[in-house]
């Protein structure tokens, strides 16, 4: 849903300036005959798009209809050029229909050819911006968006294009504060859509629904509001909410009944809550509508959990014979889990290299990296996906899974747990792979590891003899034990990520600071005389 707020964004600059003309293909014949009639499906679509609202895809195609006339007619007015192609980027994205993209870029680069750059064309610019978006080209994406900035600071439609670029590439911090200057310049339903994205990114999931329920109230179409409900069922589904995020999906598709993102947010929401055969249904539904890779994906997925095989096997294979413009994640992942882990690793490497490292395709190239037998590399790549903030119970499953590989139980129990709290029904065969995992781990040991153990009083029959290791004592325990000795603790134990250092202490590794904390109040307790069960009560609280 991201890029299609870029696209509307960039298609209300456009059509802002071809407003006026539009309106006098209507309003010439009634001028002194009383009130106008109601606008057309061309110009609905022009006065939200106007307003940076988002129109019903009917009033879109009729624009596009209504400005490919009038440019037969005027083939020199840049501005309908740039408004026609970003059009064609918002329908192309919205159906998820690739061919509307090299019309896009034909009718912005005439536009630039009538007027060009220098000139004061700003319009053709944030539509080649968007269109780079739309295409998965962040770098170019970032180029367009930035030459606008600097050349019009104020251009509030530059600002969903950055925040976008910024992300795919990993930028997060540019990303956030693209995102505080849009809020300064515009507002209205698409900045508070941004900020929900923003603040789910960083896991406020309080501010990131109530940001999104903004966006929903302030929405000024059907189109716009279907998308806000759409976005709240995500951040319902993505804290484990399947109820909640039904009835929001389902409130979606009541304003447009065939809102892809919703049907597939739907079927989602109803194989978490184990209607299969409705879940299944509302899939056929949304690939027909809305065919994007990570749907086929997630759909497959589904059939292969039920046992239906042959129909999961011809999914996959649709998506590997597909062409897709920002496909690279779910075809790596597809190789993955269900292929050739070594080309999924050779695939999202390539990604890598061309600066693309949000988050997602750092969470598929750990696990791509871990299916292909290389957990030690996988590491790094995983702890950089989870690192950032955004609460993904798939993510987090992905790093218990590598730190297990890794024999770190302690943080592998502690993320496989966390998985599931975070979303039980993540995934139709992940969910499942999370408890087994879970299990095959077992209990917390009922014993500390021998260096959090108390010394035993000199003179106890139970004093370490001769050919016993002497335990350690209350200090060396206090001081020395990290948080990722043994089973015990809930530290973090991790290898460091590919080209890091750090060293560990009483307080663990970055960002298990509680998990070492825990462990030195193990050692305090030992040193104040407390037993060694009090203090494996106390462990297995904390984990």
């Amino acid at each position: 849903m991201k890029t299609q707020n870029v696209s509307r964004t960039v298609l209300a600059a456009g059509v802002g300036a071809v407003l006026a003309a539009t309106a006098l293909l209507y309003v010439p014949e009634f001028v002194g005959q009383g009130p106008p009639p109601p606008p057309g499906p061309a110009e609905r679509a022009t006065i939200a798009a106007h307003a940076g609202a988002q129109a019903a895809l009917p009033d879109l195609a009729a624009l596009i209809t209504d400005r490919e006339k009038w440019l037969r007619a005027h083939p020199e007015d840049d501005a309908s050029w740039a408004a026609l192609g970003a059009a064609y980027t918002e329908r192309g994205t919205r159906i998820g229909d690739v061919r509307d993209y090299p019309r896009a870029e034909r009718a912005l680069k005439r536009s630039l050819a009538e007027r060009p750059a220098a000139r004061g064309n700003v319009d053709a610019q944030l539509g080649l911006g968007a269109l780079a978006g739309a295409r998965g080209d962040w770098k170019s994406a970032k180029e367009w968006g930035e030459r606008v900035r600097k050349a019009e600071p104020g251009r509030w439609p530059a600002y969903p294009v950055l925040i976008d670029a910024y992300n795919g590439l990993g930028d997060y911090e540019a990303a956030r504060k693209a995102a505080e200057k849009l809020e300064e310049l515009h507002a209205g339903a698409v900045v508070r859509a941004r900020a929900a994205q923003a603040y789910r990114n960083r896991g406020w999931r309080e501010d990131a629904d109530a940001a999104a329920l903004d966006a929903a109230a302030l929405a000024e179409t059907d189109a716009e509001k279907a998308a806000s409900l759409g976005r709240l069922g995500d951040l319902a589904w993505e804290r484990g909410e399947a109820a909640e995020a039904l009835a929001r999906y389902g409130s979606a598709l009541r304003l447009v009944p065939d809102h892809g993102p919703s049907l597939a947010g739907r079927a989602r929401a109803l194989a978490g809550l184990g209607r299969t055969d409705e879940a299944l249904r509302d899939w056929r539904a949304a690939l027909a509508r809305l065919p994007l890779p990570e749907y086929l994906l997630e759909a497959g997925e589904l059939y292969e959990a039920v046992g239906l095989d042959a129909e999961a096997r011809a999914l996959y294979e649709r998506l590997r014979s597909g062409t897709w413009v920002r496909g690279e994640v779910a075809l790596g992942l597809l190789e993955a889990d269900h292929g050739a882990p070594a080309a999924a690793v050779t695939r999202l490497r390539a990604e890598w290299a061309r600066g693309h490292r949000s988050v997602a395709v750092a969470d598929a190239l750990g696990w791509a990296l871990y299916r292909a037998g290389e957990p030690k590399e996988a590491l790094g790549y995983a702890k950089r996906a989870t690192d950032e903030g955004l609460r993904s119970a798939l993510f987090t499953y992905h790093l218990g899974e590598i730190e297990r590989a890794l024999e770190q139980t302690g943080p592998a129990r502690r993320h496989l747990a966390a998985a599931l709290r975070i979303n039980p029904e993540f995934s139709p065969l992940h969910a499942r792979r999370a408890e087994q995992a879970l299990t095959a781990l077992g209990e917390l040991p009922d014993e500390l590891p021998k260096e959090l153990r108390p010394e035993p009083p000199a003179g106890s029959s139970k004093a370490a003899g001769p050919k016993e290791e002497a335990a350690a004592g209350p200090k060396e325990a206090a001081e020395g034990a990290t948080a990722a000795d043994g089973d015990g603790g809930d530290g973090d134990g991790d290898a460091k990520a590919p080209g890091t250092t750090g060293t560990t202490g009483a307080s663990g590794t970055a960002g298990t600071g509680a998990a070492g904390s825990g462990t030195a109040g193990s050692g305090a307790a030992a040193a104040s005389g407390a037993t060694a069960s009090d203090a494996t009560a106390s462990g297995a609280a904390r984990e």
